[in-house]
């Protein structure tokens, strides 16, 4: 029988694929088979994830990108296409967040930021990505949002907004694309232990009120996320498409009801 999780033969692009989630998607893809193209903007990061990669038996290679520069992305999978041949998954990992506090005082920038390298990037990856995966006749694009999409936030608001966005992404392209047989999803992550997390779980008010609020009582690690990754590139969520997979320990559930209450 076949693996549903054989991704042999397969080529994945991963943006923000250096640290946290990102690089945890990476390893994972590269262990069940997949030539990965580690990107994000230092070639040097990417490289040492790519050294992992292969120390462990995997393929894999570096190109750095910065996904706000449209030309950047293009080369990516360009390069990606001369060195592999084609791409088959698509992981649009990379976010910002320049600003924290209320949508009141965000300045212009700062929100032109947010959404451009947020949304309009992924964007622009899969518009360069996806028609050659039509071609073919398959093809994973999977897009990482956050559970911020769906909740609204005092200090995140519009970081919330633009995850909101992608997952939307994530749908409109999904019908589009659905009838050439490349499936667009997206992950919704809970707080998960990444760099780019530090200001929420270094945070010791924060992170007491976060465990205390998510039924398993804890954040995430990126490799909990990376499964979610491994799934939708595979044949296992082969009839999955324009969804997104919230993995958040149960926040949007609800809170427990702890002993002491």
């Amino acid at each position: 029988m076949q693996n549903l999780f054989d991704l042999t033969g397969k080529v994945a692009i991963v943006t923000g694929g250096s640290r946290g989630i990102g690089r945890a998607i990476c390893e994972r893809l590269a262990q069940h088979g997949a030539k990965v193209v580690v990107s994000s903007r230092k070639l040097d990061a990417c490289q040492e994830v790519v050294d992992a990669i292969k120390a462990a038996g995997g393929t894999a290679m570096a190109i750095a990108c910065n996904i706000g520069r449209k030309p950047e992305l293009q080369a990516l999978v360009d390069q990606t296409v001369a060195a592999y041949g084609q791409v088959d998954i698509l992981v649009c990992n990379a976010a910002v967040n320049p600003y924290f506090g209320p949508t009141q005082d965000i300045p212009d920038e700062s929100y032109d930021r947010i959404m451009n390298s947020n949304v309009r990037s992924n964007l622009w990856l899969c518009q360069m990505a996806i028609p050659a995966m039509a071609e073919r006749g398959q093809g994973s694009v999977i897009i990482v949002s956050s559970i911020g999409g769906f909740r609204g936030s005092a200090r995140l608001g519009i970081y919330g907004v633009s995850k909101a966005a992608d997952m939307q992404l994530a749908r409109a392209l999904a019908v589009e694309w659905g009838p050439k047989g490349v499936r667009v999803n997206a992950i919704a992550p809970g707080l998960v232990k990444t760099d780019f997390a530090r200001a929420l779980w270094e945070d010791p008010a924060n992170l007491k009120k976060r465990t205390r609020d998510t039924p398993l009582l804890r954040i995430g690690e990126p490799d909990e996320i990376a499964g979610a990754a491994v799934f939708l590139a595979s044949a296992a969520s082969g009839f999955m498409t324009g969804q997104s997979m919230v993995i958040d320990g149960g926040v949007l559930a609800g809170p427990p009801v702890l002993d002491e209450e």
